[in-house]
Parts: C-alpha cells; sequence; structure tokens
C-alpha cells in the first residue's frame, strides 16, 4: 500500500499520483460517480437543453446582423432563462462541494485506515459530517481568498507592460493554486480554523515545520505545473473537436451559394453541445487528478507526522514472526 506521509521529490509527486490512480482509481471513480454522477449528469442535461437554443438565437442574430432579434428573444424568454440559469449555478455549486471535499475525505480516509474497498457511504457519511464546515470554507474562499487573489493577478496584469508582469503569472497562478489546495487538505484533516488553515497553506508552500531542510516551492510549484499541462493536453482534445465543427459548418458552401450562418441548429449543434457536455464531465473527473496531486504534497509538508508514521511501522516489525 502506498505510504502518504512521507518526504517526496519532484519526480516522485507524478510517479506517485499515477500510482495512486493505478492501485486505487477503480474504487475511487466508482463511488465518486455513485454520489455524484447524477448531480453532474442533471447539470450537463440542463446546460446542453436550456442553453443550446439561447446560443443559437445569439449566433444567428449576431452572423445575419440582427440584433434585435435576439434581444427580443431575450425579453420574452427571460423568466425561463433567469429559472435554468438558476438551477445550473445550484447545481455547480453541489458537484463544486462534492468534487472539491471528495478527493481530501477520501485520501483523508484512505491514510488513516488502509481500507482498499472504501464504499460510497463511508465517504457520503464523511461529507455529511463536513456540510458546516465547507460552508464555513466555501464563505472564506469566496469572500478572502478570491479578492486576495484578483489583487495579486490585478497587478501582474499591470506589469505585464514592462513585460516582468507574464512571469509572475505563470509563477503565482500555479502558487495560488496549491495555496488553495493545501488550506482545503488542511482544514478538513485538521480541526483547525479557517485563518490558522490559510496560514499553515502559505508557510507550507516556502519551508518545513522543522525551517532546517530546503524550501519546497519549487518541487510543489513544478509537480501542480506539470500535472495541469497533461490535463489541459487531454481535455484539449474534447473542445477541440467542437471548435473544428463550428469553424467547418460556418466555412462550408451549400448549394444555395450562401455561407452557413448558424453552426448551432439542427443536428450540428446537438452534437456540438453534446461534445462540450462530455468536455465538461470530463474536467470534472479530471480535476480529481489535481487534488491527489496536492494531497500528496500536502502529506509531503507534514513532517510533524512522517516521524508517527515511522515509528508504528517499527513497532509493527517483528510481530507477524514466529
Amino acid at each position: 500500500m502506498m505510504q502518504f506521509y512521507q518526504k517526496r521529490d519532484f519526480g516522485t509527486f507524478i510517479s506517485d499520483t499515477f500510482a495512486f490512480f493505478k492501485e486505487h482509481g477503480k474504487n475511487y471513480f466508482k463511488n465518486y460517480l455513485l454520489i455524484n454522477g447524477i448531480l453532474l449528469i442533471l447539470m450537463v442535461l440542463i446546460f446542453v437543453l436550456g442553453y443550446r437554443e439561447l446560443f443559437s438565437q445569439m449566433m444567428g442574430s449576431n452572423t445575419s446582423g440582427q440584433n434585435y432579434y435576439f434581444e427580443a428573444y431575450f425579453q420574452e424568454n427571460q423568466a425561463m432563462l433567469i429559472f435554468v440559469s438558476t438551477i445550473v449555478f445550484i447545481l455547480f455549486l453541489a458537484v463544486t462541494m462534492v468534487s472539491y471535499s471528495y478527493p481530501i475525505l477520501y485520501l483523508k480516509r484512505l491514510s488513516e485506515t488502509g481500507d482498499k474497498n472504501i464504499k460510497a457511504d463511508d465517504i457520503l457519511s464523511d461529507l455529511k459530517s463536513n456540510i458546516g464546515r465547507f460552508l464555513k470554507l466555501f464563505l472564506g474562499l469566496l469572500f478572502i481568498v478570491t479578492p486576495l487573489a484578483m489583487i495579486v493577478f490585478g497587478l501582474s496584469v499591470m506589469l505585464m507592460f514592462i513585460l516582468i508582469g507574464f512571469l509572475l503569472i505563470f509563477l503565482v497562478g500555479p502558487a495560488l493554486m496549491n495555496v488553495v489546495n493545501f488550506l482545503m487538505f488542511d482544514y478538513f484533516n485538521t480541526r483547525k480554523g479557517f485563518f490558522e488553515s490559510l496560514s499553515y497553506a502559505v508557510r507550507a508552500q516556502f519551508s518545513y515545520r522543522n525551517g532546517r531542510e530546503k524550501s519546497p516551492f519549487w518541487k510543489y510549484w513544478g509537480s501542480t505545473v506539470v500535472m495541469y499541462l497533461i490535463i489541459q493536453t487531454v481535455s484539449s482534445i474534447f473542445t477541440m473537436i467542437p471548435m473544428m465543427f463550428i469553424f467547418g459548418g460556418m466555412m462550408t458552401v451549400p448549394q444555395s451559394g450562401e455561407l452557413q450562418q448558424n453552426p448551432f441548429e439542427g443536428p450540428m449543434g446537438i452534437f456540438i453541445f453534446i461534445i462540450y457536455g462530455i468536455s465538461l464531465l470530463f474536467s470534472f473527473l479530471m480535476i480529481n487528478v489535481i487534488f491527489v496531486n496536492s494531497g500528496l504534497q500536502y502529506y509531503d509538508s507534514r513532517t510533524d507526522l512522517h516521524r508517527n508514521i515511522d515509528l508504528s511501522e517499527i513497532d509493527t516489525i517483528g510481530t507477524n514472526e514466529i
């Protein structure tokens, strides 16, 4: 079984992430889909059915130069669009809550029990017992972390005029992602408050608890960048397919000699939105890869538990000998 609380280097973060899914992936994603699958499918169906007509009207009015048709359509269907947007938002929050907390609670249970056959009921029980903490975390992320992150990104964008901003965004983006992920892992793995976990998440990026080892910043940052690039490369397959059909449909000249004006109409439009729906589903699944990688980084940072794990393993030596 994989040992979680141990020191890892840059390459080990990458290899152990894939090793985790090789060893536990079947059980992990089975439980994930049992818990979150219905919510994901509902969100995608509402997105496909609810917004297909909206985008069709928008594209048709823009390409034909008749914007007033779209304005009239929006006014006539305003209540329906607001209702659909509200449902999608609620479902998105529910899916986000499960998608973000599930990998953290799964790794926590696995690291504590070593049970390779974790059941969906176990994770559901953990989710229910942490709903209050998740809501507090959500509010903290929304009103504290997000504004601070926007300020940092805003300063980086302003510095683009002297070129250093491009480097700062490339540097700050993964680091902020790591801080948020460490915050969530520490918040759910301990009984700390939001600000205490946030403080630890920031400090853990730059130094270990004992302060005597070299900074782990670059191995955390590099591991996140590599995993993100891998995910984006795979995800781009799903986004490029509908884009090729959209541009291909707009450039196709039928026998009438007129350009195809609206690629969102007819069977082609349904196909494009189905592909985007699959892309959305795939994106939520791939988020788990980032979180597992971040979890291994978090366990690497918890050097206070490394010695305890090592001592417990030493104590078990010889217990099975005759």
